[in-house]
């Protein structure tokens, strides 16, 4: 008889998928938990937080400081000239400079930025110009003396000094008379030539040249007087002489115009028309000469013409910040620049315009078209 298996071992059905084996019980991993003790414990946390106010209050307190130096108009930067670099009072130098000849840009945004910056208590206006046309010395001149008569609605009296730089002529001297009344208020460097106090309309006749490559000028125009001022074609027979009164019509109405405001300026003369008649031909004068004549008040410097605007304004001098105004220029803009030779342009636009009859404060040797327009 054979024996049985007590345990026979099951033979595994293939439908029935085997049941996983039951894991074995595992005991939870410790936890350790560190608590943090003495100086450096829960007052750690919170010296942390009170590090990080502290840091925010640092930075605020530097943007308030500093937010002056934050400009509104990106094609203007700020920069530091002289005295205290942490000066709470501002003294600003208004540089035009080269020809004026139109009625915004570089100079008119500086004016723009001292009136949008309230810790601005002075101006040095820094002439260093030969004049331009009389619509951009005359806006220049408008705004300036609107600039003071708004910084004055703000607070106290807001001075403003001239500095001229080596020619302060004609319509650069135009823009000086913004100083108005107040004594001892242009400053002339030793070497600065000024004056030049006129109008001139250029004008040039290439007829005969134009008649030599036999060329005519066949403009057609709704009237003669409409081609007033051409020097491409002469004026007809009956009308030369009407176009010439005209002109002079012109330049004589500018010119007291010119006048009026250098009496606004030179009080000294509103009283002396024979001293008037004399400083008024447009001659060019020496700073000796000028400061002899009235013209000016002092021969100094820059310098010079800050510490009087301080005085003025009645600024402590070790509280005053004197900032100037520069074009920001970036390293592609100066690759260009280097490339480039920072050659003028002409375009048509411009040919057209210095083409345009056109009077000027402006002291020259040189046709209109040789100026260059760098105040604006």
């Amino acid at each position: 008889m054979s024996s049985v298996p007590t345990n026979p071992t099951p033979t595994p059905n293939p439908a029935v998928p085997p049941v996983p084996p039951a894991p074995s019980r595992r005991e939870p991993p410790m936890r350790i938990i560190l608590e943090h003790s003495g100086v450096f414990g829960r007052f750690g946390t919170r010296f942390a937080w009170i590090l990080v106010i502290i840091l925010f209050l640092v930075v605020i307190s530097l943007y308030a400081a500093y937010r002056s130096y934050l400009s509104p108009n990106p094609q203007i930067n700020e920069k530091f000239y002289a005295l205290n670099p942490l000066g709470a009072d501002k003294v600003a130098i208004i540089a035009v400079e080269g020809t004026i000849m139109h009625t915004d840009g570089f100079a008119k945004w500086q004016i723009d930025q001292v009136r949008n910056d309230p810790s601005v208590k002075a101006v040095v206006l820094r002439v260093d110009s030969p004049g331009g046309t009389i619509t951009g010395s005359n806006y220049l001149y408008h705004h300036l003396l609107k600039l003071q008569r708004d910084k004055e609605q703000q607070g106290d009296t807001f001075p403003l000094v001239v500095s001229m730089g080596g020619l302060a002529a004609s319509g650069g001297y135009y823009i000086s008379m913004a100083v108005g009344s107040t004594p001892d208020t242009i400053f002339a460097e030793p070497t600065t030539w000024t004056g030049s106090i006129g109008v001139v309309i250029p004008h040039y006749d290439f007829t005969a040249l134009l008649k030599n490559w036999n060329i005519q000028d066949d403009s057609i125009a709704s009237h003669p007087l409409k081609l007033m001022g051409s020097f491409t074609r002469d004026p007809p027979e009956e009308y030369a002489a009407k176009e010439q009164q005209i002109l002079e019509q012109l330049v004589a109405e500018s010119f007291e115009d010119f006048k009026d405001i250098v009496k606004t300026g030179r009080p000294s003369l509103s009283n002396d028309p024979e001293r008037l008649k004399e400083v008024t031909t447009g001659q060019i004068f020496t700073a000796k000469q000028a400061h002899k004549l009235g013209l000016v008040d002092k021969l100094g410097f820059v310098e010079d013409a800050v510490d009087r605007a301080i005085e003025l304004a009645k600024l402590d001098r070790d509280d005053v910040r004197v900032v100037k105004y520069t074009r920001p220029t970036g390293l592609f803009e100066q690759a260009i620049g280097l490339a480039a030779g920072k050659s003028p342009t002409i375009d048509l636009a411009t040919l057209l315009d210095l083409t345009a009859p056109r009077a000027y404060y402006l002291c020259t040797w040189l046709p209109a078209v040789a100026a260059t327009p760098t105040a604006n």
